[in-house]
């Protein structure tokens, strides 16, 4: 598709920590397209499951450091990116901003999925900063609905529960066991949710948590 329609596209890079790239982007942006009307955050990170004990043992080890590092990418990323491409939306009168929420920020990790783990002799527990991070998300989607909803801006998050890739089968058996559907998402199952919430079609939707979870939360 890129490379079919190259006018359709511009790609830069910013660091989504550093105000100072990010307004850089916006600008190189502007002088593409003018004034952006969509824009989705979706960056974020987490310890993987091959991270470093210290990384995915019990909470009261957790890294000092390790929460920082999520916490200013997933949380602080998103802030910014709203207050400058949110803030130049709002200058324009339009946009919409779409903040990619995950099902640990509605509800608690399920700790028992990783028994597995620790029946073959692991430490392992999902770690807290992602799920902080991520409950974070929902209200400053909140907050930032009431405060542009005026300027015809509108933001909503869209929840999302895990995606096949190339997890171990054990870790698939009891995730897919535990999920209603029965199986985790494929990647291109979601965007038609964010097609909808960056489209007229979602005009009167503000300040909304968009679930898309296969069940996950309905239990």
């Amino acid at each position: 598709m890129v490379k079919d329609f190259p006018e359709h596209y511009f790609f830069c890079t910013a660091n989504v920590t550093d105000k100072g790239a990010l307004r850089r982007a916006l600008a190189e942006v502007e002088t593409c397209f003018g004034t952006p009307t969509v824009l989705v955050n979706n960056a974020a990170i987490d310890s993987p499951p091959s991270a470093p004990p210290e990384e995915n043992g019990p909470f009261e080890d957790y890294p000092e450091a390790s929460w920082d590092k999520v916490i200013d990418v997933n949380l602080k990323g998103a802030y910014l990116c709203c207050q400058v491409f949110g803030a130049a939306m709002a200058k324009a009168g339009k946009g919409s901003i779409i903040n990619i929420a995950s099902i640990y920020g509605v509800v608690s990790p399920d700790q028992s999925l990783y028994e597995y783990r620790r029946k073959r002799g692991e430490v392992f527990f999902k770690p807290v900063a992602y799920s902080a991070a991520k409950s974070g998300i929902l209200n400053l989607t909140r907050y930032l609905a009431v405060y542009w909803a005026k300027k015809n801006v509108r933001v909503n998050s869209l929840t999302i529960a895990g995606v096949f890739n190339n997890q171990e089968q054990a870790f698939l058996d009891v995730y897919c066991g535990r999920i209603p559907v029965g199986r985790m998402a494929h990647a291109d199952e979601y965007n038609g949710s964010v097609l909808f919430l960056a489209s007229p079609a979602s005009r009167y939707m503000t300040g909304a948590n968009l679930v898309i979870d296969g069940g996950w939360t309905a239990i």
